[in-house]
C-alpha cells in the first residue's frame, strides 16, 4: 500500500507559478509511476502529467505541455509538479496518483489506470 499526501495549492494570481509536492509513504516508492490529475467543479477528473520509474520518461497533457514540469526525487520519495504561466482555466483540485511499474515506460492517462491516490490539493487561478 502507497500513501500519497499532496501540498502546495494555493490562490494565484494568473500569469504566476506555483510547485506542488506529493509525498509517498508505506510500501517503498521504487517501481512506480507517478502521476497529477486534476477536478475543476463540474468536470472529470483529468490526466495533467505522468513520470515513469525506470527511464525518468514523462507525458503531459497538450493543455499543460509547455507550462507544466513533472519531475520527482526518489531519495526524499517525492515527486513535483512546478506550474508556470498560470491560467484561470488551470484551476482545479489538483491528485496525485501511483501505479506499480518498475520498467513500464508507457503513458496511462485513464484515472481507474492508478489504484493509489491522495486526498489532492486546491488550485485556483484569479484573472
Amino acid at each position: 500500500q502507497v500513501q500519497l499526501v499532496e501540498s502546495g495549492g494555493e490562490l494565484v494570481q494568473a500569469g504566476g507559478s506555483l510547485r506542488l509536492s506529493c509525498a509517498a509513504s508505506g510500501r517503498t516508492f521504487s517501481g512506480y509511476a507517478m502521476a497529477w490529475f486534476r477536478q475543476a467543479p463540474g468536470k472529470e477528473r483529468e490526466f495533467v502529467a505522468q513520470i515513469n520509474w525506470s527511464d525518468l520518461s514523462t507525458y503531459y497533457a497538450d493543455s499543460v505541455k509547455g507550462r507544466f514540469t513533472i519531475s520527482r526525487d526518489n531519495a526524499k520519495n517525492t515527486v513535483y509538479l512546478q506550474m508556470n504561466s498560470l491560467k484561470p482555466e488551470d484551476t482545479a483540485v489538483y491528485y496525485c496518483a501511483a501505479r506499480f511499474g518498475r520498467w513500464d515506460s508507457r503513458l496511462y492517462v485513464g484515472v481507474k489506470e492508478y489504484p493509489y491516490w491522495g486526498q489532492g490539493t486546491q488550485v485556483t487561478v484569479s484573472s
